[in-house]
């Protein structure tokens, strides 16, 4: 399954009636991760009055949590959450970190202040999808070679290595649900001469146009 998720966390910062904000977004696959990230988060901050925080954990078996560390009920881990929920993310922690500025803010203060934080923090991140596949290496004759890569091309497929020797091979990534047609239309191009090996299972997602591999 692809999921959209945080490939480098951000960090935004909101004033509100003297009140400070900071929202850190980061990567988490376990709850335990972001256990530990909030401890060092409380650590760093000692003397912040309010550390909020939602997450989305898992991939078939998700898990949503999220705190309000003291502040209303309602008014801070639930706008949190539901900014990670309309950016459709998964594996993301966002802690929302407040110095108190000595004036309340009210209810519906507290919910736009957090959610106005929390957005900034993810607007300062680097988001990915991360994709579920395989890394294919094919195994080809030069006369064969213009073929292959055709078809990597018009499928939108990189290649991420290439050895050139009395024949030559290309490896690449395809996600899951593309595989038995891509290796349909290599043998079909190849005249069933391509040999075509599934090197292992992997996520793979794309940054400023680069392949990355989990």
């Amino acid at each position: 399954m692809d999921y959209r998720t945080v490939y480098e966390g951000g960090k935004g910062e909101i004033i509100e009636k003297k009140s400070r904000f900071i929202a850190e977004v980061f990567s988490a696959e376990t709850e335990e991760e972001a256990a530990e990230i909030l401890g060092n988060i409380k650590k760093q901050y000692w003397d912040a009055r309010h550390h909020c925080w939602a997450y989305i954990i898992g991939e078939e078996q998700v898990q949503e949590r999220f705190s309000d560390d003291g502040e209303p009920g309602g008014t801070a881990g639930k706008p949190i959450l539901e900014v990670i929920r309309g950016h459709h993310l998964q594996n993301v922690l966002v802690v929302v970190t407040r110095y108190f500025g000595g004036t309340l803010l009210g209810t519906g203060g507290l919910v736009r202040a957090y959610t106005q934080s929390a957005q900034a923090g993810i607007a300062a991140s680097k988001l990915i999808t991360k994709i579920g596949g395989y890394q294919l290496k094919i195994e080809t004759d030069y006369s064969g070679l213009g073929k292959l890569q055709y078809l990597l091309a018009q499928r939108g497929l990189p290649v991420i290595g290439a050895d050139y020797g009395e024949s030559v091979t290309l490896a690449t990534l395809v996600p899951a649900e593309e595989e038995s047609a891509f290796i349909a239309s290599v043998t079909e191009a190849t005249n069933a001469q391509a040999v075509i090996r599934r090197d292992k299972a992997c996520r793979f997602a794309y940054t400023d146009g680069e392949p990355v591999i989990f």
